[in-house]
């Protein structure tokens, strides 16, 4: 299959900026909509993104749903990002908290998740909190991927991960090797969106593996029924 002639493939582009208000910056973003699903910004990546400037802004007085969790006094905080499509929340976060970040997807996904961090190379340097992001393959339930990220984070992010139904294994595999075989108390964050009853199998499953509670929702937008719910996942014990 030919490869479209330049000027269509700047027509497919959408480049927008996402404001990081606590530090006076912005994260910017190019999405690919014509190439597939995760190439394009979800709602729940825009929740997590906020809930991390709201954050960065707040102070002991007013802790944040992620005040808890978002803490690592003996070091700079290491964060995994599963599924990070875009790259958003990873980059926000590298900026807002300082930290190490890992953003993950599969391979197709990579190199326009590459572009998105170099293009806020110059963010993260301005930010001065020596936040950096690095990228990496990432195929849910794929060991030798696993393997070679690691597993020595502090966090793992998600945002919009439970969408096709025959990830939902994978992906539970690949929570059970973060969470699990890690000798630290890892959480898993995960952003939300409820599109369908089926999604409750993928709860009931992960349920049985990981203490699993909702620590933020935001109030339904664009005239929907339900809006994105923030879960925190943690193993048992």
């Amino acid at each position: 299959m030919s490869e479209p002639p330049p000027e269509t493939a700047v027509q497919e582009q959408e480049q927008q900026s996402y404001p990081l208000h606590s530090i006076n910056s912005a994260v910017v973003i190019r999405q690919l909509p014509s190439q597939g699903l995760s190439f394009q910004l979800w709602p729940a990546a825009t929740t997590l993104y906020t809930l991390l400037d709201r954050h960065r802004s707040g102070d002991a007085a007013q802790p944040t749903p992620l005040s808890a969790l978002l803490t690592s006094p003996d070091r700079r905080l290491r964060i995994l990002e599963l599924g990070s499509g875009t790259g958003l929340v990873g980059i926000a976060a590298a900026a807002l908290l300082g930290a190490t970040v890992t953003v993950t997807d599969l391979p197709r996904v990579l190199p326009n998740l590459q572009y998105n961090v170099d293009a806020n190379a110059g963010i993260l340097a301005a930010a001065g909190g020596g936040g950096t992001v690095g990228v990496a393959a990432l195929a849910w339930g794929d060991r030798s991927h696993m393997e070679a990220v690691g597993v020595d984070y502090d966090i793992v992010l998600g945002s919009d991960v439970v969408y096709h139904d025959n990830l939902y294994e994978p992906l539970l595999q690949t929570l059970k090797f973060f969470l699990l075989e890690s000798e630290k108390r890892i959480v898993f964050v995960m952003a939300h969106l409820k599109r369908w009853k089926k999604e409750s199998a993928f709860f009931k499953k992960a349920k049985k593996l990981f203490d699993v509670d909702v620590i933020h929702t935001d109030s339904p937008s664009d005239g929907g029924r339900v809006g994105v719910n923030v879960y925190r996942f943690v193993r048992r014990g």
